[in-house]
C-alpha cells in the first residue's frame, strides 16, 4: 500500500468514527424523512415533529425547551419544517405573511436560539428555505418573503454563533414528490428528496458555515 493509500484510509477511518447524535426537526415530511434516511445510516437520530414523542411545536419556547430537556444535547439540529399560504397577491393578507413569517422563519430561528444551549461545541444548525427565495412563481409572494428572509439570516448568524458552532440552509426546487406543486412551478426541474437529502449531509458532516445549498434539477 502506498502511503497515499495509508493517508486516504486513515482520513476516511477519521470520518467514519465521527458518529454524531442528530435531532431532526421535521422527520414525518417527505424530505424530513429523506434525511433521517441518509444521516441515520451512519449517525444515531432522533426524530421530532408535533406527532412524536416528545413532541415539538416550534411556535412554542416552551415546547423547545421541554424536547432538548427530554434528550439531551446533540451534535447536530437539522430543521425540515415550516410552511407558507400560496394565494394570488391580491388575496394575501397581512396576517398571511405573518403566518408565513411566524411558521417558517421565527419557528426555525427559535429552534437556533434555544437550541445553542444543547447543541455540543463544534455542533452545527442546518435550516430549510426554498428556491422561491430567488425564483418567483404565481402565489408564492408569501413563501418567496419567508425563505428569502432565512436565507439573508443564516449568513449573518453564522458570524456571531460561539463554541464552533456552524450554521447553514439547504434552498431546493420543487420535490419530484410533491406532484401537487408541479402545475404551479412550470418549467422548473423537479428533483428526488433523497437528492435533497445529500446537501443537509453536506451541511451536517462538512466545514462549512454560512452557506446556503441551492439544489437545483
Amino acid at each position: 500500500m502506498s502511503s497515499v493509500e495509508t493517508a486516504d484510509t486513515v482520513i476516511l477511518a477519521r470520518v467514519r468514527e465521527n458518529h454524531m447524535k442528530i435531532l431532526i426537526v421535521g422527520s414525518s415530511g417527505t424530505v424530513g424523512k429523506a434525511v433521517t434516511s441518509r444521516l441515520g445510516s451512519d449517525h444515531t437520530v432522533i426524530e421530532a415533529s408535533r406527532s412524536t414523542n416528545p413532541p415539538v411545536d416550534l411556535n412554542s419556547d416552551e415546547s423547545i425547551h421541554e424536547l432538548f430537556q427530554s434528550i439531551g444535547t446533540v451534535d447536530a439540529i437539522v430543521a425540515c419544517t415550516g410552511v407558507a399560504p400560496f394565494k394570488p397577491l391580491r388575496d394575501l393578507a397581512g396576517s398571511d405573511y405573518q403566518d408565513a413569517f411566524n411558521d417558517k422563519v421565527m419557528g426555525q430561528i427559535r429552534l437556533v436560539n434555544i437550541g445553542r444551549d444543547y447543541l455540543n461545541a463544534g455542533g452545527s444548525f442546518t435550516l430549510t428555505t426554498g428556491i422561491l427565495a430567488r425564483e418567483p412563481i404565481l402565489t408564492g409572494a408569501a413563501a418567496s418573503l419567508a425563505n428569502g428572509a432565512l436565507e439573508s439570516w443564516v449568513p449573518a448568524a453564522a458570524t456571531e454563533l460561539d463554541r464552533g458552532h456552524r450554521i447553514n440552509a439547504v434552498s431546493a426546487t420543487v420535490l419530484a414528490e410533491a406532484t401537487g406543486y408541479h402545475a404551479f412551478f412550470p418549467g422548473f426541474v423537479p428533483v428526488a428528496a433523497a437528492y435533497v437529502a445529500a446537501a443537509y449531509a453536506k451541511s451536517v458532516e462538512g466545514t462549512h458555515t454560512g452557506k446556503v445549498y441551492k439544489v437545483e434539477g
